[in-house]
């Protein structure tokens, strides 16, 4: 039995973790009025931006496949045999 304690910090630690969850996700903490939430919403969409903020289009698509080319030579470049 002495060999297995060695996992009681984990299962503190996984129980402390499960309370705290329980804990932090219960209902009623934070509720805002289904109203209230729908004019905020509202005057968020129709505020301006603010002035550094600049809209642009999207970037060309790269049409890269990843494969290395080299560029020829010349036309008719043979190698030389060294």
């Amino acid at each position: 039995m002495e060999i297995l304690l060695w996992l009681v910090p984990s299962a503190v630690v996984a129980l402390v973790a499960m309370a705290w969850v329980s804990w932090a996700g219960r209902d009623g903490r934070g509720e805002v009025d289904r109203d209230v939430a729908v004019e905020r919403l509202g005057r968020a969409l129709t505020k301006e931006p603010p002035a550094g903020t600049r809209r642009t289009s999207a970037p060309a698509r790269d049409r890269s496949t990843g494969i290395a080319v080299r560029p020829s030579h010349g036309s008719g470049a043979t190698r030389r045999a060294s």
